[in-house]
Order: structure tokens, then C-alpha cells, then sequence
């Protein structure tokens, strides 16, 4: 049978792996606060700037559904919101002890670990026997 991987042997210890990995994932982004500050631009409220593009594209598409220029506004609009979202996102690793802290990254690294070891090739329990000086 072909274990993780396509070789065989490690299925085991790939599932063990894969299963510390999301575990400590899950810890790890409980840890983690996100939130999100104002847009401002030379002390002034910014966000109704990237609005601009997106309503003039909005309104020459709803007159023109094939223009290019406005389905480009439309597009940029979007493109320069989401930037402005990421780019206001502050995120911050909740207080934590440093006992949780080793045990969530113990895990990860763990997980990695188990899961690279499980894709190489294992030694099956016959050729071993044979490798050690049995008779053939």
C-alpha cells in the first residue's frame, strides 16, 4: 500500500503531523488580534478619496455596460480599497504565557517535522531482516 506522498509507509505519521500542524495553527491565530485603524491622508479622512474612482467608473458603466474606461475605474476602485484596508490592519499578538507560547510553536514545528518525515521513503519490516546478514 502507498502511504503519504506515494511512498511507502508514513501514512501514520503524516495524520499525526497534520493534526498537531492545524491544532497549533488554530492556538496560534486564537492568539492573534486584528484590528484596524482610520484612513488618513496629511491628517485628513481619506477613505471618501478612493471612493471617487469607484463611483465615476460605477456611473459610466451603468450608462456604457462595454466601456473599457469605466469597467477599468471600477476595477481600480476596488483594487485601491482593499489596498487601503490591508494596509490599515494593525495586528497584534494577545498576552499570552510563555509556557502556551512554546507549547502552540512546539507543536507546529512538530507537525512540520512528522509531516516531512512521513513523504520519505520508509524501510519495510522484510528488508530490513535481510539487509542485516539473514540468510536470503
Amino acid at each position: 500500500m502507498r502511504g503519504a506522498g506515494g511512498t511507502p509507509g508514513g501514512l501514520g505519521e503524516f495524520l499525526i503531523g497534520l493534526g498537531l500542524i492545524v491544532v497549533g495553527g488554530y492556538l496560534l491565530m486564537k492568539q492573534v488580534m486584528v484590528t484596524s485603524g482610520g484612513w488618513s491622508l496629511y491628517g485628513y479622512d481619506a477613505f471618501g478619496l478612493t471612493l471617487i474612482p469607484f463611483l465615476l467608473g460605477l456611473g459610466i458603466v451603468f450608462y456604457n455596460g462595454k466601456s473599457i474606461v469605466g469597467w477599468f475605474l471600477v476595477s481600480a476602485g476596488i483594487l485601491i480599497m482593499l489596498a487601503g484596508i490591508i494596509a490599515n490592519l494593525r495586528i497584534h499578538f494577545a498576552p499570552t504565557s510563555l509556557y502556551n507560547t512554546l507549547i502552540i510553536l512546539a507543536m507546529i514545528a512538530g507537525g512540520v517535522g512528522l509531516v516531512a518525515r512521513s513523504v520519505r521513503e520508509h524501510e519495510s519490516a522484510q528488508s530490513s531482516e535481510t539487509g542485516r546478514g539473514g540468510s536470503p
